[in-house]
Order: C-alpha cells, then sequence, then structure tokens
C-alpha cells in the first residue's frame, strides 16, 4: 500500500507533531487512564464482593451524580476564569489523594463499604472539575484544522487505558487483591501531577469574568441557541442513559459462567474503540460530523442489544467491541463539533456542559441497569436499554434536522471560530 493510502487510514499525528502541550496532556492522560481505570474496575467489584447485590453497585452512579452536575458545571464557569493548567493540575493531585483513600481503606482488616460510595463522590466532584479545563485547553493548543485528528489520538490514550486498566485490573484483584490495584491507581496519579507541573500557563482570555451563576446561565443559553451543540448533547445524554450496562458486568458474566472474562468484558469495548482509532485517518476529511454522532450512537445501542441477547462469550465480546467502535465515531463527531463552533471566552462553560452529557449520562445508566436488573434481569436490562438507545437516538434526529445538516465547510459557527483562530497573533488564546 501506498504512503498516501496508508495515510487514509492510520490516525493522522499532526497535533502531536505541533506542541509540547498536547504531547504532554497525552502522557499525562495515558498513565491517569490507565491507573483510573484500575480503580474504576476494583471499586464495583469491591462493592460486589462486600455485598453481593446489583443494585449496591449500580448505586455508586446514584452518589455521583450531583457532585458532577454541580462541580461540572462550576469547573466550567471556572475554567473560563482562571490558568487552566493550575486547575488540571490541583485536581489531578486531588484525585490522588483519593486513590490513596482507597488503598488505605483496601488494606484494613475489614474494609468498609461506606468510604468506597464517599469516595466516589469526591472522584465525581473533582474530575466534573478538571474536565472542562482539559477539554476547553485543547481548541487553544491544537490549530483548528486538526482537531478532528487529535480528537481521535485523544480517544487512543483513552482506550489504552481502558484496554489495559480493566483487563489487568481483574487479574490483579483475582490474585492480588483490591490494595494491588489501587497501588497502581495511586503510582498513576503521581506521574501525571509531574507530567502537568511542565504544562505552560494557560491563562484566560482578557476580560474574563469571575465565576458565577449569571455567567453559567449565559453558557447553558449559548448551548440551547445552538441546536447542533444541543443534539450533540442529548444523544450522547440518551445513549449513556439508556445503554450503558457496565455496572450489571459481573452478573451478566456470572450467568454466561465466565467469570474469568469479566476483565475482558470491561476491555471489549475500548478494543473496538482502538481498533476504530487506529484507522482513524479518514476521518481528518469528513465534514458531515453530526451525521457521525448519530450514526455511532445507533451502532453502539444495537451491539449493546445484541450483547444481551446472545448466549456465548465471545459473541457478546464481540458485540462489546462494536459497541466501543460505535462510540467512538460517535465521540469523535461531537468532540469535532464541540472545538470548531465553541467560541473561545465560552468554552470553558460549554466544557461544563459537555462533562455532563457525557458524564451523567453514563451515571444514570448505571442506576438504570442495577435497578432494572435487579427487578426483571440481567438480559433484558442489556437488550432492553440497548433498543430504548437506538429509539431515542431516531427521536431526537427527526427533531434537530440542523444536527444531521451540519457542515465544517458552510456551518456560521464554525467558519466564525476558523476566522478566530486565524486572526489571533501566534501563542495568544484562540
Amino acid at each position: 500500500m501506498s504512503t498516501s493510502r496508508w495515510s487514509a487510514v492510520l490516525p493522522d499525528f499532526a497535533p502531536f507533531r505541533s506542541g509540547r502541550d498536547f504531547r504532554l496532556l497525552f502522557y499525562q492522560g495515558t498513565v491517569t487512564y490507565f491507573g483510573s481505570f484500575m480503580a474504576m474496575i476494583a471499586l464495583p467489584l469491591q462493592i460486589k464482593h462486600l455485598t453481593d447485590s446489583p443494585m449496591a453497585v449500580g448505586a455508586m452512579g446514584a452518589v455521583e451524580l450531583v457532585p458532577l452536575v454541580v462541580f461540572g458545571l462550576y469547573g466550567g464557569a471556572l475554567a473560563d476564569a482562571v490558568d487552566r493548567r493550575r486547575m488540571i493540575l490541583l485536581t489531578e493531585a486531588g484525585l490522588g489523594v483519593l486513590a490513596l483513600v482507597l488503598l488505605v481503606n483496601a488494606l484494613l482488616p475489614d474494609p468498609l463499604l461506606w468510604p468506597l460510595y464517599v469516595v466516589a463522590a469526591g472522584v465525581s466532584a473533582l474530575s466534573g472539575l478538571q474536565r472542562p479545563a482539559l477539554d476547553s485547553l485543547m481548541a487553544r493548543i491544537v490549530p483548528h484544522e486538526q482537531l478532528t485528528a487529535a480528537a481521535a489520538l485523544n480517544g487512543l490514550r483513552y482506550q489504552f487505558g481502558a484496554i489495559a486498566g480493566p483487563a489487568l485490573a481483574g487479574v490483579v484483584v483475582a490474585f492480588a487483591g483490591h490494595a494491588a490495584a489501587y497501588s497502581v491507581t495511586v503510582l498513576g496519579f503521581l506521574a501525571s501531577v509531574l507530567l502537568c507541573l511542565r504544562l505552560g500557563p494557560a491563562p484566560p482570555v482578557k476580560g474574563a469574568e469571575r465565576p458565577s451563576l449569571r455567567g453559567i446561565a449565559e453558557g447553558a443559553r449559548y448551548a440551547w441557541s445552538r441546536p447542533v451543540l444541543l443534539g450533540t448533547y442529548a444523544v450522547d445524554l440518551a445513549a449513556m442513559l439508556f445503554a450503558f450496562p457496565n455496572a450489571i458486568y459481573p452478573f451478566l458474566a456470572d450467568e454466561l459462567d465466565a467469570v474469568w472474562a469479566l476483565g475482558l468484558m470491561y476491555a471489549a469495548g475500548a478494543v473496538g474503540s482502538l481498533v476504530l482509532g487506529m484507522t482513524s485517518g479518514w476521518m481528518s476529511r469528513v465534514r458531515r460530523h453530526g451525521l457521525l454522532v448519530v450514526f455511532g450512537a445507533a451502532v453502539w445501542g444495537l451491539a449493546v442489544a445484541a450483547a444481551g441477547a446472545s448466549s456465548g462469550i465471545w459473541l457478546v465480546l464481540l458485540c462489546l467491541a462494536v459497541a466501543g467502535a460505535g462510540d467512538m465515531v460517535s465521540g469523535l463527531g461531537r468532540a469535532t463539533i464541540w472545538n470548531q463552533t465553541i467560541p473561545e471566552e465560552l468554552r470553558g462553560r460549554l466544557a461544563g456542559i459537555e462533562v455532563l452529557s457525557y458524564s451523567v449520562g453514563p451515571q444514570l445508566g448505571q442506576v438504570r441497569a442495577g435497578t432494572m436488573a435487579g427487578w426483571t434481569g440481567t438480559r433484558s436490562a442489556f437488550w432492553g436499554g440497548g433498543l430504548a438507545c437506538v429509539a431515542a437516538v431516531a427521536v431526537l434526529a427527526a427533531l434537530l434536522p440542523k444536527l444531521i445538516s451540519y457542515d465544517a465547510d458552510t456551518d456560521e459557527d464554525a467558519l466564525r471560530r476558523r476566522a478566530a483562530r486565524e486572526a489571533e497573533p501566534s501563542g495568544a488564546p484562540a
């Protein structure tokens, strides 16, 4: 295959070559995601071990929900008003302290249940504060024409952690215990903090306002006035609410007599996303990103439904991998639209809304999956949720036609954002 043909398939590494801060965030995200996913798997497994209740596992999503909503919105306003590097550094250090709490609790002769929920709520709050700063920083340090490629590369670092973390966590917990998994998480956050210290300053734009309810409301009004943005939030929220069954993976593994494959189940979606990401070169030439959002979410729902109807563990893993690929397609479409259209002075606040759209959904999805599994069974929680996801996405696409018709070359907000980037002097906030 010629070089030009390979470039049409392989990821576009242009953002990686464009700036030091992108490389640092890439490395930082890689180690953070790996350690975080270790804890994300060990935590529900520990709750299951202590309670043997799907509702208790699903309740983890409930305790995470309110902190995520409150601190996600406030974090968005804060990201527009302070140095984003400082926000990222302090919240990353805080997450490391919470990981240390999990480790200490796991080392107790009789680990307690309530600290697991307290830490889950704390992680949710700090993540809500951090993610707007991280997400809004990307549009500043990456050239406009490389935003889709940057989203794909960021997806790869996430998928590395989502594959290696769960796969290793299942083995580590089974043979070395929960404390060993939490130890890896603590070390990951330590390395991440050291990398964050090397990031360049990211001060707010000139004349930025202090965080306030009025500022948060201004961001919400902007999002509400843009049907394309509204559609990306709504589609993602529906997909996660109805078809995010991660909390009940341990119970499906029990039903399939495949406890050995639990780590693979958690990693399967990431494998599908990774395969899609590793062949994402063609996405840099896509202009209709709204279609990517809708198509990817529909594939996600159909694949989750198929997993619930499958009788063999290998077919379930294949379905979950296809679901992950669909989620990656939808996620790249969303990230590109956000970074192509949102003005810099609103990036933090809109990133806060973005955090709600792709984080609140999974939390509610965990509650839905755990509750439905407790009432009607694990299988129906899978296939019923997947079909509901497809129906919801179809309805939203019909109600928000501007999302389907979005074109990066003709959309007014995208053209305005491109012009603003081109008008900025080199090195200034865009």
